[in-house]
């Protein structure tokens, strides 16, 4: 057998959804280093050509994009604040690296991570010493003294200046300063609370965080650095407050009317919803200790998302997809794509999950199956199209392939040895 332990590879027999068109394609995918050098027929002399490392036979399965979840939190392990905030934060990256390990086996070869994350972790999945997935970070997020970030209930009297997840931040000047730090220290993009939150003790959902020149330092300064600022944001009042101050994403969007979608639209700000995490919060918020107040909240935010969704989709905003699980919630990842597919269709669900999310990270080279993309795929035990549910089903089993390697279900990416084995196991 040829090793593909270079990202040598040919995936033969498959149906191929690119990312963005609706119609499969029959055919080969050439893989070498780990990037995509060929789409096309397997006819001789036309498409793929001749094979590129080990060859594997997709026995007509359909091929996706890798996915990439565009609101995912490493450091989340509880849906206590101060547990994720003030934790040993060495106890924090070894439990995030595991959160990352079972994304990448669940599919998501990519994951923007935008309420935590640092340079040492994201280098640690780099250099191959932990398994993941693609990490896109932006730090801890930034919010105002008693917003969504800052934990303390009403009646502490504690100091809390933020911790792995959020910084609390006020001001210009020590905004800019927040900013550039971030940049320094590798991060890729700047999160920002603009709006109160669901496990936030004392900052009401509707209310906008932030003055208008405080969001302006974040977003200016950005854009400097040739990224942008996506913003937490829930209400209307808090998104347009987001929106015409320079932010280029807002996570959630729940609460959206049809004349703040317009303006998301004119602007052309993306919307990253969050299905999954209200909908498993409401399914299971005894088991995870939901406070009385978080149930409250997370009820209001639960019955507006989908149409917010519907909102956004009508309105002609960029959708991508997130999930913002906490805690023992990481388990539904999948799941989201089953609330998103309910909305959209399966379409622009998968699109939302693959080349939508990639043109958000600015990546064209992700989120697409195209000559010179990243060679980051999953082989579908079905087709979406005919069958949506093999896209969520856990019992469904999936090849997962990351720069041209195959992922095997504990999460390593396989070597000579193991990817027969690998590949056998998920295409039983």
């Amino acid at each position: 057998m040829i090793p593909n332990s270079e990202g040598n590879l040919t995936i033969r027999n498959a149906r191929i959804f690119d990312g963005e068109s609706p119609d499969l394609v029959e055919g080969s995918i050439s893989i070498r280093d780990g990037r995509i050098t060929a789409v096309g027929s397997t006819n001789e002399g036309s498409g793929a050509g001749p094979a590129v490392g080990t060859v594997l036979d997709a026995g007509g399965r359909v091929v996706i994009p890798g996915l990439i979840d565009a609101h995912f939190h490493a450091y989340a392990l509880s849906l206590t604040s101060a547990v994720n905030e003030t934790g040993p934060l060495s106890y924090s990256a070894l439990a995030g690296a595991r959160r990352l390990e079972a994304a990448l086996v669940r599919g998501f070869t990519s994951v923007r991570d935008v309420a935590g994350g640092d340079i040492g972790l994201a280098t640690a999945i780099e250099e191959g010493l932990y398994p993941g997935p693609r990490y896109f970070f932006t730090g801890p997020a930034l919010s105002q003294t008693g917003g969504h970030g800052d934990n303390r209930a009403a009646n502490d009297g504690s100091c809390f200046h933020g911790g792995h997840m959020c910084e609390v931040m006020d001001g210009v000047e020590d905004l800019l300063l927040a900013v550039r730090h971030r940049f320094r220290t590798g991060a890729t993009a700047i999160k920002l609370m603009t709006s109160g939150g669901v496990i936030s003790p004392v900052d009401p959902i509707r209310v906008p965080q932030y003055s208008a020149a405080e969001i302006q330092v974040v977003t200016e300064e950005a854009s400097r650095r040739g990224s942008y600022a996506t913003a937490h944001a829930y209400s209307p009042e808090a998104i347009r407050h987001s929106v015409l101050n320079g932010v280029r994403c807002i996570e959630h969007g729940n609460l959206l009317d049809v004349e703040t979608a317009r303006l998301m639209a004119e602007h052309d700000v993306y919307l990253v919803p969050t299905l999954v995490t209200y909908d498993a919060m409401g399914r299971r918020g005894a088991e995870i200790g939901l406070t009385e107040v978080g149930a409250a909240k997370n009820q209001e935010v639960l019955a507006a998302g989908k149409k917010a969704v519907t909102l956004a989709r009508d309105a002609g905003v960029r959708i991508g997809f997130g999930t913002d699980l906490m805690g023992e919630l990481e388990d539904e990842q999948l799941a989201g794509l089953r609330l998103q597919c309910e909305v959209l269709g399966v379409y622009d669900a998968l699109r939302s999950a693959t080349s939508t999310n990639a043109a958000l990270l600015r990546r064209e080279d992700l989120g697409r199956i195209a000559e010179g993309a990243c060679a980051d795929l999953v082989i579908l035990d079905g087709d979406p199209f005919e069958e949506p549910s093999v896209l969520w089903d856990g019992s469904r089993n999936r090849t997962v392939i990351k720069a041209g390697r195959v992922v095997p279900s504990g999460g390593v990416p396989a070597g000579p040895a193991m990817l027969d084995e690998a590949y056998t196991g998920a295409s039983a």
